[in-house]
């Protein structure tokens, strides 16, 4: 009998131990001061991948996912101290999250373009065309409406007109559906802001659009190897990127910011 009771009391005593072994640390991040020499997640390739990147030469590990929802995930299990991560994506991982905040202090505010050969000038200029129309008339800012925001989130979403000629054929656009809500996944079907504002420049222009998903690393040579005509994935303008692409005019302001747990 004795040997029972103690054979139970050690089961109790090591599962005791593995629970406090996998206990989550509370948060060390309350600013950007506080990045130096932290474990920062991002998703590989992002822009918070980019400028995160610089905080390695003080100290911090950079940790790379696939998708913006795995480095969340980490964080929830106290693999990383912070994410760095769109402010759009982060406030619909939040709000599933309770147990996940933003902090007030933006980390660095970007602006999203379509990324596109260099070999195609004239897509560009008539996309950039395309663009500065849809500024115009409202239909950038409806599409937005119609992912952000309380008071008419879903309600105003881009239709195409009727009478659209697409006899010029296919756009296939390259993007990362899981970032929500640029791009992401309703219905089995690729939906979002990225979505709605890439099919109203192929309604422009006289095209069908194709979207394809893939991993977001894999965007920019896709379009450079000509499996794509154009990637479109929250995707910031940066040296780096512009010396293998051409970007059109910004279609949106973002911002970067930093998910911690509460």
């Amino acid at each position: 009998m004795k040997k029972i009771i103690s054979s139970v009391v050690a089961v109790v005593f090591a599962m005791s131990l593995m629970a406090c072994g996998s206990k989550v640390e509370p948060n060390s991040v309350f600013k950007v001061e506080d990045l130096p020499g932290k474990t920062i997640g991002v998703q590989l390739g992002t822009t918070g991948d980019i400028y995160a990147s610089d905080y390695e030469k003080e100290g911090s590990m950079i940790e790379r996912y696939n998708k913006g929802a795995d480095a969340i995930q980490a964080l929830k299990q106290g693999k990383v101290d912070c994410v760095i991560i769109d402010e759009q994506p982060a406030n619909a991982f939040v709000d599933k999250n309770s147990d996940l905040t933003i902090l007030k202090e933006e980390f660095t505010l970007e602006e999203y373009a379509i990324c596109l050969n260099k070999d195609n000038a004239a897509l560009t200029e008539q996309i950039n065309q395309a663009i500065d129309e849809l500024k115009a008339d409202g239909t950038l800012d409806q599409i937005e409406a119609n992912y952000i925001g309380d008071d008419t989130k879903g309600t105003c979403p881009y239709v195409s007109p009727d009478n659209v000629d697409r006899s010029k054929g296919v756009l296939v656009m390259a993007t990362n559906a899981a970032f929500e809500p640029y791009e992401f996944y309703s219905n089995q079907e690729i939906v979002g802001i990225d979505a709605e504002m890439a099919r109203a420049v192929c309604d422009k222009l006289g095209y069908d659009l194709t979207i394809e998903d893939m991993e977001f690393d894999s965007i920019i040579n896709a379009v450079t190897s000509g499996k794509a005509d154009m990637g479109v994935a929250g995707m910031t303008i940066t040296e780096d990127r512009l010396k293998s692409v051409d970007f059109s005019t910004p279609y949106t302001t973002a911002t970067q910011v930093i998910v911690v747990r509460k």
